[in-house]
């Protein structure tokens, strides 16, 4: 179809006798899109008061990184270890995952490569696109505790590059591009590469400590407790760090995911072909559940007194200002006549959606029947995003739209759910949306 003339002087007529429009083209031009559409009604509805409410904990700040999954994760510790240890505030070291997440990474990906030299060009693109970045998930995450343990925030503090991590990427992807380039080169001319990736790896490291720091590998710390009457001293390695101030067993933490689409079906286990981090941790892995059964795990988990890690698409009808996430936010449908109509899985399968951030739910509000009608959300975009001290409010409507992934104990799944997981998972091509990485 041309646009013609006629068809595209019609559309302006019909807009410049709508007084509505005008009156819409003045309020938007003048404040723009979404703060002349925003809806008030949504404030009122959604107040922060909720019925399990876990943590007050003043929140995190990941800056100009894409490390939310890692603040998430040590968000979800440190509830724990500043009410064990009776703290006044606490924050374990996101530069130190970083660190090892990076180094990692640039060895997963040369693994990838060698593995199969010969693979095909769709494949290798979409390596080459994005060698390594800041994202990850749960699984991922995981690996780097259990194989480095964790450091306190004072003892491995951020850098530069750790709070905007924009330029060490950029040059990390493009050294990654070139070593593939040796690498594959050397592979298909038969040559041993294994003495050549040590030499690339070691290069990649000595650029992650020049821009992070090196990185600890035994300290000591001490701290008071909040009331300065007892005094807890440390001495020894990230991993008895760990041990001491976390002691989480995160083998019995699985991920469970919603998605709705008929390629997955639910009471099945999932996992991503070139999705991880760490060669010779864990696998990533989901469960496919149902969005109901879904919801009611989260809430076991909270009920006994642990918050929950989540991933969810977290700028679809997001009012960072007001620290809202609700279907209302905005009125398009009375403003302009527009209305989104896709459903989950559409939004799915057509490429609007995905997961695209990690945070921590720290609250529910329940009504009578102890159904949920709106959570507590812990972001980690510092106390002034939003209106409740960095704290948002998500309606369970929106929880139900745009909420993909929960971390959630084994104790809590039936056994007919626990088999699922455990069983052999159906792989899904690299760039599935459930590979997508929260950032």
């Amino acid at each position: 179809m041309t646009l013609t003339k006629d068809f595209t002087q019609k559309l302006y007529d019909d807009f410049a006798s709508n007084a509505k429009y005008r009156a819409v083209e003045n309020a938007v031009t003048k404040n723009g899109l979404l703060n002349a559409l925003e809806a008030r009604s949504s404030h009122a509805a959604n107040l922060s008061e909720f019925s399990i409410d876990l943590t007050k904990d003043p929140v995190a700040n990941q800056k100009q990184s894409g490390r939310c999954w890692m603040f998430a994760a040590l968000n979800t510790f440190r509830h724990k270890t500043i009410a064990n240890f009776k703290m006044e505030n606490f924050e374990f070291s996101q530069a130190y995952t970083f660190f090892w997440d990076k180094y990692e990474k640039s060895n997963w990906f040369f693994e990838q490569l060698l593995e199969n030299p010969n693979m095909d060009s769709e494949r290798l693109r979409f390596l080459l696109q994005t060698p390594q970045g800041d994202g990850g998930q749960w699984d991922m995450i995981v690996a780097i505790f259990q194989k480095y343990g964790v450091v306190p925030k004072a003892v491995y503090p951020e850098s530069v590059a750790s709070s905007a991590s924009n330029e060490l990427d950029q040059y990390l992807n493009k050294l990654l591009r070139q070593d593939a380039q040796l690498l594959l080169e050397a592979a298909k001319a038969g040559k041993d590469t294994v003495a050549l990736r040590e030499t690339l790896l070691a290069e990649i490291f000595n650029y992650l400590a020049a821009t992070l720091g090196l990185p600890p590998q035994e300290f000591d710390f001490a701290f008071r407790d909040k009331d300065g009457e007892n005094l807890t001293k440390f001495s020894g390695t990230p991993q008895e760090f760990y041990d001491k101030f976390v002691g989480i067993d995160l083998d019995e933490y699985v991920s469970v995911i919603n998605a709705p689409t008929e390629d997955k079906p639910y009471n099945q286990s999932y996992t991503v072909e070139f999705l991880g981090n760490v060669v010779g941790a864990r696998p990533v892995k989901h469960l496919n559940i149902e969005m109901d059964r879904f919801k009611k795990l989260a809430i076991a988990q909270m009920q006994a007194g642990e918050t929950v890690w989540f991933g969810c698409d977290v700028g679809q009808v997001s009012n960072r200002k007001a620290g809202l996430l609700t279907l209302d936010s905005y009125d398009f449908e009375t403003a302009l006549d527009i209305k989104f109509t896709q459903d989950k899985a559409s939004r799915l399968d057509y490429a609007e959606s995905l997961m695209t951030h990690a945070m921590v739910i720290t609250g529910v509000d329940l009504d009578e029947n102890g159904q949920s009608t709106k959570w507590k959300i812990e972001n980690s975009w510092g106390k002034d995003a939003g209106a409740f001290d960095g704290y948002f409010v998500a309606s369970d409507e929106w929880m139900d739209e745009f909420t993909y992934q929960i971390v959630v104990r084994k104790e809590f799944l039936s056994e007919a759910e626990l088999a699922a997981y455990e069983a052999e998972p159906n792989v899904l091509l690299p760039w599935d949306p459930m590979g997508a990485l929260a950032k």
